[in-house]
């Protein structure tokens, strides 16, 4: 680890910065969370003591040992306000989505260009321990060629919530913008860029002002990749389902490490990776894979040992890893993992989930009329 810390600056302490930002930043060794931008609300100093708390941009970025700027904004002051960071000399995080537009994005990624400034997306669902097993798995070709993937992100929300911004109508609002970059992006790193697109972006429950569940499915020559959310699922199917020519894998519940962020825990600097009291799943939580075919023996003439079936551990998420990284990239240990051309894929794709979704149709992946 690096003598010095790097000091990083957290802009906005909202639901995001508070839940998903603040706390893994500060569990991360070579990382000093030194100072907060709250515009409103008095609860970020007590829950970092000693983290110097401002109240505006320029206050921030007037912080000259802080060279690492988080962005935990809402959605539609994202681009701007990284912009103004990289331009004042900082590296720059972005929660995401990376922006409102593919157009938008491409104009910050071309300023750190030009800067000479790291710039990345905050896709920390990367490091989720059952698509970190799940990447395992497909790389392994247990499965075979994998011909279906499925990923649900479910919930059970029936009322929109009072004063969440993120339901309200308006630019970056709804669903695709909050769940949609995470199922997409794990996607891609699975199988790159598809050839084609067709969504299906909708509002599903009483009152709702923003879109409220999508479908998307990605094409590829011998794959389909179905992604999938809703607010009314009152009973969450499997998060991932996999086929493949030698078998499946099925896998319910979502990380824990969301719902431990939620509830104040936090993973402590120096704390190893996958220790008992972080990211880990209980046993009755883990994926099924199942190889061969299941049924009476005589199916289509398969012999009963054709079939096995057995859990599969997941492996421990820890968010960590992204920043743990982002500091290696910074110090010239490490590429970047979530890379600015990584993140201008998922822009794309959300760009044309919206379109198909809005002319009813299959959109080629290279199709241009999005672009101004």
């Amino acid at each position: 680890m690096p003598e010095t810390p790097i000091k990083v600056g957290l802009i906005g302490f909202g639901f995001a910065g508070r839940t998903f930002h603040a706390p893994i930043i500060h569990g991360v060794e070579g990382l000093n969370l030194a100072a907060i931008l709250q515009r409103h609300g008095d609860d970020a100093a007590p829950a970092y003591p000693g983290v110097r708390v401002v109240r505006s941009l320029p206050e921030m970025l007037a912080i000259d040992s802080t060279s690492l700027i988080v962005v935990a904004t809402p959605n539609d002051s994202h681009a701007s306000i990284a912009r103004e960071c990289l331009a004042a000399g900082r590296d720059v995080v972005i929660d995401k989505p990376f922006a409102l537009t593919h157009a938008e994005a491409s104009e910050v990624a071309k300023v750190a260009e030009q800067r000479g400034r790291l710039l990345s997306v905050y896709q920390n669902r990367r490091w989720d321990g059952d698509f970190k097993t799940l990447q395992k798995l497909i790389a392994s070709e247990e499965l075979g060629r994998i011909v279906t993937y499925e990923s649900h992100f479910d919930r059970f929300r029936p009322a929109r919530r009072p004063g969440a911004w993120r339901e309200e109508s308006g630019p970056g609002t709804g669903v695709l913008f909050d769940l949609g970059p995470h199922l997409i992006d794990q996607a891609l790193v699975l199988f790159g860029t598809p050839d084609a697109i067709s969504a299906d972006v909708r509002l599903e429950r009483n009152g709702a002002a923003a879109d409220d569940a999508f479908d998307i499915i990605l094409y590829y020559p011998s794959l389909r990749a179905h992604l999938r959310a809703t607010m009314l699922a009152s009973r969450p199917g499997p998060h991932f389902v996999v086929h493949g020519t030698r078998g499946s894998y099925i896998k319910f519940g979502l990380d824990p490490q969301e719902d431990a962020l939620k509830r104040g825990e936090k993973p402590r600097a120096g704390q190893s990776k996958g220790s008992a009291d972080w990211g880990k799943e209980p046993t009755e939580a883990w994926g099924t894979l199942t190889l061969g075919a299941v049924g009476s023996p005589t199916d289509r003439g398969i012999p009963a040992h054709a079939s096995e079936e057995r859990r599969v551990p997941t492996e421990a998420g820890d968010y960590r890893g992204y920043y743990e990284n982002v500091r290696d990239a910074i110090l010239g240990k490490a590429a970047l993992a979530v890379t600015p051309a990584a993140a201008l894929c998922v822009m794309r794709v959300i760009e044309l989930a919206q379109q198909s979704s809005r002319e009813r149709r299959v959109v080629d992946y290279t199709d241009d009329s999005t672009k101004p």
